[in-house]
Protein backbone atom coordinates (compact mmCIF):
# COMPACT_ATOMS: atom_id res chain seq x y z
CA UNK A 1 0.00 0.00 0.00
CA UNK A 2 1.43 3.76 -1.50
CA UNK A 3 0.84 5.92 1.43
CA UNK A 4 0.69 9.85 0.25
CA UNK A 5 2.07 12.74 2.69
CA UNK A 6 0.11 15.73 1.03
CA UNK A 7 0.41 19.31 2.95
CA UNK A 8 -2.58 21.09 3.96
CA UNK A 9 -0.36 24.10 2.64
CA UNK A 10 0.35 22.45 -0.79
CA UNK A 11 -2.14 24.79 -2.82
CA UNK A 12 -1.67 27.94 -0.58
CA UNK A 13 -0.51 31.47 -1.82
CA UNK A 14 0.94 33.91 0.38
CA UNK A 15 -1.99 35.93 -1.09
CA UNK A 16 -4.40 33.59 0.77
CA UNK A 17 -3.39 34.45 3.89
CA UNK A 18 -4.68 36.95 6.65
CA UNK A 19 -3.30 37.83 9.48
CA UNK A 20 -4.11 40.45 13.11
CA UNK A 21 -2.21 43.78 13.05
CA UNK A 22 -0.72 44.68 16.09
CA UNK A 23 -3.51 47.31 16.50
CA UNK A 24 -5.89 44.03 16.23
CA UNK A 25 -7.05 44.81 12.67
CA UNK A 26 -7.00 42.37 9.77
CA UNK A 27 -4.26 42.22 7.49
CA UNK A 28 -4.97 40.64 4.12
CA UNK A 29 -2.08 39.90 2.16
CA UNK A 30 -3.60 39.49 -0.78
CA UNK A 31 -4.15 43.38 -0.75
CA UNK A 32 -0.28 43.28 -1.31
CA UNK A 33 -0.87 42.03 -4.72
CA UNK A 34 1.76 43.65 -7.12
CA UNK A 35 4.39 44.66 -4.94
CA UNK A 36 6.85 42.59 -3.00
CA UNK A 37 6.46 41.51 0.35
CA UNK A 38 9.22 41.44 2.62
CA UNK A 39 8.63 39.48 5.98
CA UNK A 40 10.86 39.70 9.31
CA UNK A 41 10.23 37.91 12.60
CA UNK A 42 11.17 40.93 14.94
CA UNK A 43 12.18 41.51 18.72
CA UNK A 44 12.79 44.47 20.70
CA UNK A 45 15.76 42.72 22.84
CA UNK A 46 17.87 41.20 20.58
CA UNK A 47 21.09 42.21 19.24
CA UNK A 48 19.67 42.65 15.97
CA UNK A 49 16.80 44.79 17.31
CA UNK A 50 18.44 48.18 15.41
CA UNK A 51 17.93 46.46 12.43
CA UNK A 52 13.96 48.24 12.52
CA UNK A 53 15.96 51.38 11.45
CA UNK A 54 16.84 49.48 8.52
CA UNK A 55 13.77 48.19 7.68
CA UNK A 56 12.14 51.39 8.00
CA UNK A 57 14.37 52.88 5.68
CA UNK A 58 13.73 50.03 3.04
CA UNK A 59 10.27 50.57 3.67
CA UNK A 60 10.52 54.52 2.66
CA UNK A 61 12.89 54.04 0.21
CA UNK A 62 10.67 51.60 -1.97
CA UNK A 63 7.54 52.12 -0.88
CA UNK A 64 5.96 52.18 -4.19
CA UNK A 65 7.00 48.61 -5.00
CA UNK A 66 7.69 47.16 -1.66
CA UNK A 67 5.70 45.98 1.51
CA UNK A 68 7.67 45.60 4.55
CA UNK A 69 5.84 43.53 7.47
CA UNK A 70 7.34 42.93 11.19
CA UNK A 71 6.32 39.97 12.81
CA UNK A 72 7.26 40.07 16.87
CA UNK A 73 8.03 36.99 17.95
CA UNK A 74 8.99 35.47 21.94
CA UNK A 75 10.64 32.24 20.31
CA UNK A 76 14.17 33.29 20.61
CA UNK A 77 15.47 33.79 24.03
CA UNK A 78 12.58 35.41 25.26
CA UNK A 79 13.61 38.22 23.54
CA UNK A 80 10.10 39.90 22.45
CA UNK A 81 8.47 39.85 26.41
CA UNK A 82 6.15 42.57 25.86
CA UNK A 83 2.52 42.39 24.28
CA UNK A 84 1.29 44.13 21.67
CA UNK A 85 1.10 47.75 23.06
CA UNK A 86 3.97 47.69 24.77
CA UNK A 87 5.64 46.23 21.57
CA UNK A 88 4.22 48.91 19.21
CA UNK A 89 5.33 51.89 21.67
CA UNK A 90 8.62 50.85 21.70
CA UNK A 91 8.88 50.50 17.57
CA UNK A 92 7.61 54.04 17.06
CA UNK A 93 9.43 55.05 19.52
CA UNK A 94 12.56 54.24 19.66
CA UNK A 95 12.56 53.43 15.10
CA UNK A 96 9.97 55.80 14.02
CA UNK A 97 8.05 52.38 12.71
CA UNK A 98 5.56 53.08 10.40
CA UNK A 99 5.41 49.70 8.34
CA UNK A 100 2.97 47.30 9.47
CA UNK A 101 3.39 44.97 12.35
CA UNK A 102 1.29 41.93 12.81
CA UNK A 103 -0.11 41.14 16.35
CA UNK A 104 3.21 38.75 18.59
CA UNK A 105 3.03 35.51 16.97
CA UNK A 106 4.89 32.08 17.22
CA UNK A 107 6.84 31.69 14.18
CA UNK A 108 8.65 27.93 15.00
CA UNK A 109 7.76 25.42 17.31
CA UNK A 110 4.00 23.64 18.01
CA UNK A 111 2.33 26.54 17.79
CA UNK A 112 3.73 28.00 14.86
CA UNK A 113 1.75 30.91 13.25
CA UNK A 114 0.39 29.28 9.80
CA UNK A 115 1.65 31.65 7.54
CA UNK A 116 5.54 31.05 8.73
CA UNK A 117 4.65 27.40 8.81
CA UNK A 118 3.99 27.34 5.23
CA UNK A 119 6.67 30.05 4.32
CA UNK A 120 9.50 28.33 5.85
CA UNK A 121 8.36 25.42 3.22
CA UNK A 122 8.67 27.56 0.35
CA UNK A 123 11.33 26.53 -2.07
CA UNK A 124 13.62 29.20 -2.85
CA UNK A 125 17.69 29.55 -3.83
CA UNK A 126 19.11 30.21 -0.77
CA UNK A 127 17.58 27.66 2.85
CA UNK A 128 14.25 26.42 3.94
CA UNK A 129 13.65 25.09 7.42
CA UNK A 130 12.42 26.70 10.72
CA UNK A 131 13.19 30.13 11.69
CA UNK A 132 16.19 29.91 13.41
CA UNK A 133 16.51 33.78 15.07
CA UNK A 134 14.89 36.85 15.24
CA UNK A 135 15.06 38.78 12.20
CA UNK A 136 15.86 36.65 9.79
CA UNK A 137 14.06 37.99 6.33
CA UNK A 138 11.81 36.59 3.37
CA UNK A 139 10.97 38.34 0.03
CA UNK A 140 8.25 37.78 -1.52
CA UNK A 141 7.86 38.48 -5.10
CA UNK A 142 5.03 40.93 -6.73
CA UNK A 143 3.14 37.14 -7.35
CA UNK A 144 3.01 35.89 -4.47
CA UNK A 145 5.92 33.38 -4.30
CA UNK A 146 9.01 33.52 -2.12
CA UNK A 147 12.18 34.22 -3.94
CA UNK A 148 14.59 34.92 -1.41
CA UNK A 149 15.36 33.96 2.31
CA UNK A 150 18.10 35.79 4.64
CA UNK A 151 19.57 35.18 7.67
CA UNK A 152 19.23 37.55 10.81
CA UNK A 153 23.23 39.14 9.95
CA UNK A 154 21.68 40.22 6.89
CA UNK A 155 20.70 44.09 6.98
CA UNK A 156 18.14 45.19 5.90
CA UNK A 157 19.56 47.78 3.17
CA UNK A 158 22.77 45.35 2.37
CA UNK A 159 23.02 44.78 -1.64
CA UNK A 160 21.97 41.39 -1.53
CA UNK A 161 18.22 42.29 0.02
CA UNK A 162 18.42 45.98 -1.99
CA UNK A 163 19.40 44.33 -5.35
CA UNK A 164 16.37 41.66 -4.94
CA UNK A 165 14.13 44.46 -4.56
CA UNK A 166 15.50 46.31 -7.52
CA UNK A 167 15.00 42.90 -9.87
Amino acid sequence: MLLLTISLFADLNVYDFKLKSIDNKEIDLSSYKGKKILIVNTASECGYTSQYAGLQELSDKYKDKLVVIGFPANNFGEQEPGDNTEIKGFCTKNYGVTFPLSSKISVTGEDIDPLFKWLTEQPNPDFTGPIKWNFEKILIDENGKVIHRWKSKTTPMSSEITSAIEK
